[in-house]
């Protein structure tokens, strides 16, 4: 499947889904947090389209908003997607767990959560994977400064 055809193929799933310019040649597809799941699951099973690796997961800060971004694989049909989701709630970001149709989920969430404070919600055990559990902050964010260690993004 080309970028085309698997765009209209995800217009039929989630029809506000909104597409940007691929990036090396990805197809690049912004859903709303309510739309995730639901287009996560049919990328997954659908045969069409047969998404069965996550390769990788990554939070973004935005400064107004927070992201979390997918990139995914068919290994069946050798295309390759880049689905993201946008958080408004820069305070509380929380999006579904992706981690029971991708096992590599699992790790990449904790590390999101670790790192930028996304709350992946019903992931069987988000806790912080890198720093110590009393740590305060969250260090990729814009907005984190370390007077300690003097580290200011």
């Amino acid at each position: 499947m080309n970028n085309e055809e698997l765009k209209q193929k995800i217009l039929t799933i989630v029809p506000s889904a909104e597409f940007t310019e691929p990036v090396y040649e990805f197809l690049n597809v912004i859903v709303l947090p309510a739309d995730l799941r639901n287009l996560a699951e049919q990328l997954n099973s659908d045969p069409d389209l047969s998404f069965d690796y996550m390769f990788c997961l990554t939070g973004v800060d935005w400064v107004t908003h927070m992201m979390v971004v997918y990139h995914l694989y068919s290994t069946k049909n050798d295309h390759t997607v880049v689905m993201k989701v946008k958080l408004d709630n820069r305070e509380n970001p929380e999006v579904e767990t992706l981690c029971d149709i991708w096992k590599t989920a699992e790790f990449h969430e904790r590390e999101a959560y670790d790192l930028f404070g996304i709350r992946f919600l019903n992931h069987p055990d988000l806790r912080r994977i890198f720093l110590e559990d009393d740590w305060v902050g969250y260090p990729m964010r814009k907005d984190y400064k370390d007077d300690v260690n003097i580290v200011e993004l």
